[in-house]
């Protein structure tokens, strides 16, 4: 069977066959060979795609697949110990080489071996939630160039932020479906700017079915980790995130703990919300030591990121959430320079609290690298992301965010097999 886009483009990559040539990729890659849930790299073939005509794994098939030391090792019985350890999620799916966010950027991702893809979700003015980094799409679709929309531009305060563009809470959703997405980065990603305009935005619903029907073609199950982008914003002009994803989550089949969807969010009361609405591991997102989550800026709370991450924190964390997704920093601090300094003792602390740990994101381009795993002086050219991953994995975090899949699986089998996993 051969998958066709939503838009009716031309797919990104044939899928027909895909088992065949993913074993083929992954022969060249030198990821096969780590056994049957390790093969791709991933949750690989030993699990099967939930479906009307097809009943979901069990646990005891999951425990008896996935090879020694790659299964995560607390919080279990969330659905998320039927997940390899640790997991490769695709960040925006693939946005190292496709434009972010699009079917394009997802489709990739899961060829190159992502066990999990990551949408963040914004509503549209009816309703819907759609898939975009933010709800400000001036820089991720072509929406200046419809003159029919040229009054829609405005400036809004989104988080204490005053920010100017399209806002996709303007727009209804078909009329959003007349756009077509972009590189949000073409300065760093030139290459990416080859698919401006190929794909249209796509609805929460769509990626969903989309990753059913890859799953069945791939053979594994494939997950979805589903961001609320602010959350409290949305909930003040009358379009709550959390009941919307709800409902979504429960329409598809991904509601509960057997449901293949992780839920994150930057603010406490959004996953507060959602643990009253649905059953899924949830991922509180923390970002530098001195900000604060927005809903702790509107209600007072004093509290900082740096609160957050002491054992007292994590605890408190640990009550609504299963796990952190720290940024890269609050695990491997850099000095100035951004030479890495001594690992923190987060990884340490979270585990203890029983929280697993996603940090976010690892990239390729030097830009975004530690002073230490850079090459040469351009900020755009690949440093070696393959080593920074390693040591991420080293620190003992469960998995991370990343923006080119394919180094990230690379690393991974290196820390497998330093593991003595086969």
């Amino acid at each position: 069977m051969t998958y066709r886009p939503l838009d009716g483009s031309t797919p990104a990559a044939p899928v027909q066959g895909a088992d065949s040539s993913r074993r083929r990729f992954l022969r060249a890659t030198g990821v096969a060979g780590l056994g049957a849930a390790a093969l791709a790299a991933g949750a690989g073939e030993a699990f099967a795609a939930p479906g009307e005509d097809q009943p979901e794994a069990s646990d005891e098939r999951a425990a008896v697949a996935a090879p020694a030391g790659t299964r995560a090792p607390v919080r279990t019985g969330t659905g998320l110990d039927r997940l390899p350890h640790p997991l490769v999620i695709g960040h925006r799916g693939a946005p190292g080489y496709r434009p972010e966010e699009t079917l394009g950027s997802y489709e990739l991702a899961l060829e190159l071996g992502a066990d999990v893809i990551e949408p963040d979700l914004v509503p549209t003015k009816d309703g819907h939630l759609v898939i975009r980094h933010e709800n400000n799409i001036a820089e991720t679709t072509d929406v200046a160039d419809h003159p029919e929309f040229a009054g829609r531009k405005t400036t809004k305060t989104i988080d204490g932020a005053p920010l100017t563009g399209w806002f996709t809470e303007d727009f209804t959703l078909a009329e959003l479906k007349t756009l077509r997405a972009k590189e949000r980065l073409p300065q760093q990603r030139q290459r990416n700017t080859l698919y401006d305009g190929r794909w249209q935005i796509l609805t929460f619903r769509e990626l969903a079915d989309f990753a059913r029907k890859r799953g069945r073609e791939l053979g594994r199950d494939v997950w979805l980790y589903p961001e609320t982008k602010h959350p409290s914003y949305f909930r003040s002009i009358g379009l709550p995130l959390e009941e919307r994803l709800a409902d979504e989550l429960r329409r598809t089949g991904l509601a509960g703990k057997r449901g293949r969807a992780i839920l994150q969010s930057f603010e406490p009361s959004s996953l507060q919300r959602l643990a009253k609405l649905v059953d899924n591991p949830r991922i509180q997102l923390l970002s530098g030591p001195t900000s604060q989550p927005y809903d702790f800026v509107l209600s007072g709370d004093k509290r900082t990121v740096a609160d957050l991450v002491t054992p007292e924190g994590l605890r408190w964390i640990a009550s609504f959430a299963h796990g952190i997704g720290p940024t890269t920093q609050l695990i491997a601090p850099v000095d100035a320079s951004g030479k890495l300094l001594p690992p923190t003792t987060l990884v340490r602390d979270a585990h203890a609290a029983k929280l697993l740990l996603h940090p976010y994101t690892v990239r390729n381009e030097n830009g975004f690298l530690p002073l230490d795993y850079r090459r040469g002086t351009d900020p755009n050219a690949y440093g070696d992301a393959i080593g920074w991953a390693r040591y991420l994995y080293e620190q003992g975090v469960d998995g991370f965010f990343t923006d080119q899949t394919d180094t990230t699986i690379l690393a991974r089998q290196d820390f497998w097999a330093a593991k003595g996993v086969n």
